[in-house]
């Protein structure tokens, strides 16, 4: 088998993640590269290269793939790249602005997955506070190359180039191996979210359920909406995940799609159970206002009770109050003591009715 032959040298240009062959400067700004290499039978050739060198040598050698990483690329950057790999100006353009439906698109021979990453925020239970942030991944899958762009401050794909640049046999697959990497990863980071969210479920069931807890609406609309926006960054990826598995029209290997089904069953669990919390979230909305009306009639019938024992010393005093030279007790010596013992005695007596009847 020939010798490989090295890349060109490669030096720094100064700004962080902007890199260039020695003479050769890169040609566009190149802050948002977060790492470039070339992989032949799954093992990296050079440490850092310029993607258009990186893309040469590869179509040089007639073997291998590219790997470029981008971290929201700007305009420049990204218009360079898809004239560089040939991407269509429509998938460069949902590259750049980002917020992308999870979707999966043909152009020409370029598959492009997009797909939402997300994560959980720590936060105090009955608090109203973001729960879950969300990102986007795109995915671009050419027969030499792939392209990953990511917007947002997380879900990083370091791990996973490192994890796969581990496993030359998985790399040597081509640049669908990628593809299944990221979406893999992804697909994983929804399942750690899922389940903080269950915590969160559970913890909210047994404080809308515990007897004497006062009940914080707000807190569970808070949640109710997390929940829905996880769901729609979530559900969406079915299909894509569907057609990568069982279309056989798209340029993946047998064995990548076998890798794709245990994604896919990964994610359907995920979205069965995103589904299960915004059934029982809405639920625990009804038992909770269902919970605040039966406080609210106690509270009332607290009211109404003291209300009425009022009602009665106020009407006797009322009645001695209408100045009538003529009325019963006004002559009699024990007269005032004795008003006020019947006032004393009808109260006593609806307090103890409102007792017996569990109203006070």
């Amino acid at each position: 088998m020939p010798s490989i032959p090295p890349l060109p040298s490669i030096r720094w240009t100064g700004r962080a993640g902007e890199r260039a062959s020695a003479g050769q400067p890169v040609t566009a700004a190149a802050g948002g590269i977060v790492d470039c290499a070339v992989y032949v039978d799954g093992t990296r050739l050079w440490e850092r290269c310029t993607y258009k060198n990186a893309l040469d040598e590869v179509r040089e050698r007639n073997s291998g793939f590219v790997w470029l990483g981008l971290h929201e690329p700007g305009a420049a950057l990204m218009t360079d790249v898809a004239e560089t790999f040939g991407l269509h100006p429509l998938a460069a353009e949902d590259a750049i602005k980002g917020h992308q439906r999870p979707k999966l698109e043909r152009f020409d021979k370029v598959l492009v997955l997009a797909l939402r990453t997300v994560r959980y925020h720590e936060h105090e239970l009955n608090t109203v506070s973001e729960i879950v942030d969300t990102g986007q991944m795109m995915v671009f899958l050419g027969h030499d190359f792939v392209i990953t762009v990511r917007h947002g401050d997380h879900t990083g794909l370091a791990g996973v180039r490192r994890d796969l640049e581990a496993d030359p046999a998985q790399l040597a697959l081509g640049p669908s191996s990628v593809l299944h990497a990221v979406a893999d990863h992804i697909v994983d980071s929804y399942v750690e979210v899922v389940a903080d969210i269950e915590d969160d479920v559970d913890a909210m069931e047994e404080e809308v359920f515990t007897p004497a807890n006062k009940i914080k609406i707000e807190a569970i609309y808070q949640l109710k909406r997390e929940v829905v926006e996880l769901r729609r960054a979530v559900k969406p990826l079915t299909i894509p995940l569907q057609l990568l598995t069982h279309d056989m029209s798209l340029p993946l290997p047998t064995e990548i799609r076998s890798y794709m089904r245990d994604v896919t069953d990964h994610h359907t669990a995920v979205t069965e159970q995103v589904t299960d919390f915004d059934e029982s979230l809405s639920a625990l909305i009804n038992a909770a206002l269902a919970k605040v009306g039966v406080q609210q009639n106690t509270d009332m019938r607290k009211i109404s009770a003291y209300a009425a024992m009022a009602a009665v010393p106020t009407m006797i005093a009322g009645v001695y109050g209408m100045n009538f030279e003529h009325m019963p007790e006004l002559k009699w010596t024990y007269g005032y003591f004795g008003v006020l013992a019947l006032m004393v005695l009808a109260c006593a007596l609806l307090y103890a009715n409102f007792r017996r009847n569990k109203w006070l």
